[in-house]
């Protein structure tokens, strides 16, 4: 068995020495003007993510947990779902949580299972002998202070479940209790708003604090999955993207939407000639500049 007092009670300290030393300089929501023309880039984004096909729709946490189980197996699925995310492509998190369901993904199996059997399963995420740990230990404390469920709050999480920071209990929060108190900032959100000059940060924890700063709360629950997703085709899809960018039927502002991607560091011409695009990116780009 797991013992679960000691591991709540080290998570405890870790966490609350963190609280205090982001607390210091505090930015509070809808305290920052927000960047000019952020909107029309967000709804820009929202056009080109409208076919919802990047790797994160099909193996986020959002589309992998058994909700026939029921509510208490869906939100621990949701939390293990993230747990694994951290450093992991999400086709492996798909993988890793497919075979995870084969075995029983609930609190009271999970619980039961070896570190041995539990890291077998999950062998191909990104540092799975931290997580296997992590999960053993947090299956323990649901089951033991939460009746298996999770916490009701991401402030909960992140003080008491181990290997849980804010970006995944944010995320946690808004898809397991549909409730949004904080986004859920990852690297490629971090890389993107910096580029795009909506932040002037080091860290994602920052950028968190500076988005929440003047981001319309009505945005905090979405905006995750939806640059997540955009984040991912850029970096990983780059002939999709640039197919969407000037798809008169995807949007219609492809030569903003080339000049974003550009923004976010894909050279345009170079990989248009790449795919066979040339002509149509030329013709388009050509027509922006005589049309401003």
């Amino acid at each position: 068995t797991t013992p679960s007092t000691p591991v709540s009670t080290k998570t405890f300290k870790k966490s609350s020495s963190s609280k205090r030393k982001s607390s210091k300089n505090k930015i509070e929501p809808g305290s920052l003007t927000p960047p000019e023309n952020w909107n029309k880039i967000y709804t820009l984004v929202e056009e080109l993510r409208s076919d919802r096909t990047a790797p994160v729709d099909t193996d986020g946490a959002e589309a992998l947990i058994e909700k026939h189980l029921g509510p208490k197996v869906f939100r621990f699925q949701v939390l293990i779902a993230l747990m694994l995310s951290s450093q992991t492509k999400d086709a492996v998190v798909g993988e890793s949580m497919r075979s995870l369901q084969k075995h029983g993904l609930t609190a009271q199996n999970i619980h039961r299972t070896s570190n041995v059997v539990l890291n077998a399963l999950i062998y191909k995420v990104g540092f799975h002998n931290n997580k296997t740990k992590y999960i053993k230990q947090t299956a323990a404390i649901l089951l033991d202070q939460y009746d298996g469920d999770i916490p009701k709050t991401a402030e909960q999480m992140i003080d008491v479940l181990p290997g849980v920071g804010p970006k995944m209990a944010y995320i946690v929060e808004t898809v397991a209790w549909n409730v949004t108190t904080g986004i859920g900032i990852d690297t490629h959100m971090h890389r993107m708003f910096n580029q795009l000059k909506w932040v002037d940060t080091k860290l994602p924890e920052q950028t968190r604090v500076q988005m929440e700063g003047w981001l319309p709360r009505d945005k905090w629950g979405e905006i995750n999955l939806l640059w997540v997703g955009f984040g991912q085709e850029v970096q990983q899809q780059k002939e999709k993207t640039l197919q969407k960018a000037i798809s008169s039927t995807i949007t219609t502002r492809p030569i903003q939407a080339l000049e974003l991607i550009q923004k976010l560091g894909v050279n345009v011409k170079k990989e248009a000639k790449k795919y066979g695009l040339e002509q149509e990116v030329r013709t388009i780009m050509e027509e922006g500049g005589t049309s401003k």
